[in-house]
């Protein structure tokens, strides 16, 4: 037997020359496949806990600690600010009833059915002579910028068809300047429901068809 021949060959196989055959390691597919399959097993434990600690800090909602969704609003929504609150309230008005027609007496009873109606009435008498036989309508209505949005509107109640105008005036009085046009004041029925839709504030609008589900 040959120094070359492993022992335990019994002689059957000789190797000649002066180099053993290389021999190969198995393959290490079986660590592979169990070190990737331990890999997706800790990333889905760390994604799990993640998730039990949002539950934790967050009451069980998740919605609060990934943000709401897109368009939807975060607690109850507010009222709109309506013109209402700049209203000045009829007992506050004090309003100067002036006559540009020829009809005499047409600004006292006209003074007199304001004042049954809450206004209050200061200067009764004729029109200055910007006015004075220059209005064809039923009137016209003049304060001040600010009285504009605040007392003009709750006193073109009373007189629908009234223009409404402005001049450089600092005090709050209106001027109800009677023009042609004018037969009465708006009955008083009408008047009365027109103040209350001027003054009632406005609904929240309920949510359109369209509105976003989920919100």
């Amino acid at each position: 037997m040959s120094m070359l021949t492993p022992p335990g060959m019994g002689g059957q196989y000789r190797i000649t020359g002066d180099k053993y055959p290389r021999m190969r390691r198995p393959r290490r597919r079986g660590r592979l496949v169990f070190a990737i399959v331990a890999s997706v097993a800790a990333v889905g434990l760390i994604g799990w806990g993640t998730l039990q600690l949002i539950d934790v800090f967050t009451g069980g909602d998740r919605t609060l600690a990934v943000g709401s969704k897109a368009g939807c609003a975060i607690g109850p929504s507010a009222s709109p600010t309506t013109a209402a609150g700049a209203l000045t309230e009829p007992g506050r008005i004090t309003v100067n009833v002036l006559n540009a027609t020829a009809h005499t007496g047409l600004a006292k009873e006209t003074a007199d059915e304001l004042k049954k109606r809450g206004f209050r009435i200061g200067t009764v008498g004729n029109a200055s002579q910007d006015y004075d036989k220059k209005v064809k309508g039923t009137g016209v209505l003049l304060g001040s910028k600010t009285a504009l949005d605040t007392a003009i509107p709750v006193l073109g109640t009373q007189l629908a068809d009234a223009e409404r105008r402005t001049d450089a005036r600092t005090g709050t009085a209106v001027d109800l300047i009677l023009g042609d046009g004018f037969k009465s004041l708006t009955a008083k029925p009408d008047a009365d429901k027109a103040l209350a839709a001027l003054t009632a504030p406005a609904s929240s609008p309920s949510p359109g068809k369209n509105a976003k589900k989920g919100c």
